[in-house]
Parts: structure tokens; C-alpha cells; sequence
């Protein structure tokens, strides 16, 4: 019996995220206006009574949902006991705070400096990314690569479930790459409300920013393997978690792939600790067997 926890990444956000929390929990207070200090804003403001549209700007978004799952799973204390954590994309940063790698602190400066640096690699180039619905992987990603050879980028950006993949890319790439993965069969494409190409070569000016305040930040021996998204399989060593944390940015999102892993390791259960449960969602569409619920 393996307990699996699992944070979640952009697009789970609401208004009212974490005033529960804050008015709760002592720590959950204490940490959130910590973050104040550390972000240089009221995040607490934009999180518990801002706009959506407020809440939508990536860097805004980022920090409040790393917010969120950390500060929930650190007030679960003597509760929470993970044999494994995953997180998807920005998650990863949450369940690194949550496998004791990251400080809390230091993992909210990530979060903060990953933030700005995408939000500006999204002004640089508009881009997009949207998500293609009941066609097998092969077909996006052959489609993707004859589109991008012809000097358009897109690419395979994140393996949601089985039938679920979005691809990332210019907005001429991607609007190119809807048209013709509807026309070899797509049920859906669907262009996301989204600033930009996360998880392809156009974030990789974010990805360089990063890599040094990831390669200056001290991370420490996890309390239990996490499951990254570059390699859907399980880590421990400090040195691996941190190379696989930098190429994330330009890298898919492989989290079809670390569920599986996930389950062949021995997984029974998992929890969502965080806004929303897409995440639970995808568990159930990728195996319909397994239990998922909330924290």
C-alpha cells in the first residue's frame, strides 16, 4: 500500500484560493505573509479577493497555486506521509517542497523567478498551445514534426492522459497543427487560454534564467522519490532532480507516462493537495481502477 501525492500546475487557480487556509491555520498565515514579503506584492490579496483576470497573469498564477499545495500540505502535518510525490509542470516545485528537497522559502524564489522569466519569453514571441482530443500520440507528433521542419514551431507539450495531448508552439504553427490533426481525426482542437508555448523551444530564454537560480539554490535529500516530468520515472539523487528540473521548461510534460510508473512502483492511492482536481481526473482516465481524491 503506497500513498502517491500529487501537486497541480497552471490553470487550477480560483478566486478564494487559500482564505480557508490563512483563516485556519496558524502556520498557513504565518507562510503567506511570508510570501508577500519574498514575491514584493499582496499575492493574499489577488488570491483571496482579486479578479480572475488578475489572477491569470503567469505571475501571478505560478507562485498562487505553488501557494496553495504547499502551504495545505505542510499544514497537514503528521498526515502527511508520502512514499511518492509528482507534480505537473509547476507542481513539480510544490512536491519538491513537499519531498523536503526545496525550503519553503527557496522554492517560492524558484517559483518567482520562473514566473517573470516565462512571462517575459511569452512577449517575446506570441505563441500559444492547444489541446488535441481522441488521437493517438504518434499522429500529433509525426503531424508537429512535418509542421516544424517547415520552419513553424510545434511540438508535443504535455501527455495528459491517454487521448489527451497539447501541443505547444507558434500561434501559426499551432493553428496549422489544429487544422490538420482534425483533419487525420482529432475529436477536438482546442486552442487554450494560455500566455504562451509553455514546455517547447520557445520558453528556452526562460529556461537559461532558471538554470541559474536553480544551480545556486541548495537542494537537499528527498524523504521520497519524486516522479519528474522529463523522465516520468522515480528520483532521488539531488543532482539528477535539479538537471531534470531546468530541461522541464522546454521539455513535455510526461505525465501519462509517471502515473503508469507510478503504479508500477507500487502506488494504491493518490492525492491531490491543491486548487482543483484535474489531476485526480486524469489519474482516473489513465487508470479507471486506481482510488484519487482530494487532501
Amino acid at each position: 500500500m503506497k500513498k502517491a501525492y500529487l501537486f497541480p500546475g497552471q490553470g487550477s487557480q480560483f478566486v478564494g484560493m487559500g482564505k480557508e487556509l490563512y483563516e485556519q491555520h496558524a502556520l498557513a498565515k504565518r507562510l503567506f505573509d511570508e510570501a508577500n514579503e519574498i514575491l514584493g506584492f499582496r499575492i493574499t490579496d489577488i488570491m483571496f479577493s482579486g479578479t480572475d483576470e488578475d489572477l491569470k497573469q503567469t505571475k501571478v498564477t505560478q507562485p498562487a497555486i505553488f501557494l496553495h499545495s504547499v502551504v495545505h500540505a505542510l499544514c497537514m502535518g503528521d498526515e502527511f506521509q508520502p512514499d511518492m510525490v509528482a507534480g505537473h509542470s509547476l507542481g513539480e516545485f510544490s512536491a519538491l517542497v513537499a519531498n523536503k528537497v526545496l525550503s519553503f522559502q527557496d522554492g517560492l524564489r524558484l517559483v518567482k523567478t520562473r514566473a517573470f522569466a516565462m512571462q517575459k519569453a511569452c512577449e517575446l514571441r506570441p505563441s500559444t498551445m492547444a489541446a488535441i482530443l481522441n488521437l493517438e500520440d504518434a499522429v500529433v507528433e509525426q503531424i508537429c514534426a512535418d509542421i516544424s521542419a517547415g520552419g513553424q514551431i510545434v511540438v508535443a507539450a504535455n501527455y495528459n492522459c491517454p487521448g489527451q495531448l497539447v501541443i505547444s508552439g507558434t500561434i501559426e504553427g499551432v493553428n496549422e497543427a489544429c487544422e490538420k490533426l482534425k483533419a487525420a481525426g482529432a475529436k477536438r482542437a482546442l486552442v487554450l487560454p494560455v500566455g504562451g508555448a509553455f514546455h517547447s523551444p520557445l520558453m528556452e530564454p526562460a529556461r537559461a534564467e532558471l538554470a541559474e537560480g536553480i544551480r545556486t539554490t541548495t537542494f537537499s535529500e528527498p524523504i521520497c522519490p519524486i516522479y519528474q516530468n522529463v523522465t516520468a520515472q522515480a528520483v532521488t539523487d539531488t543532482n539528477a532532480i535539479r538537471e531534470n528540473l531546468i530541461a522541464q521548461l522546454t521539455a513535455p510534460v510526461r505525465w501519462t507516462q509517471t502515473i503508469q510508473a507510478m503504479i508500477a512502483d507500487g502506488a494504491t492511492s493518490f492525492v491531490e493537495v491543491g486548487p482543483g482536481k484535474v489531476l485526480q481526473g486524469l489519474v482516473k482516465k489513465i487508470n479507471k481502477d486506481m482510488e484519487a481524491v482530494s487532501a
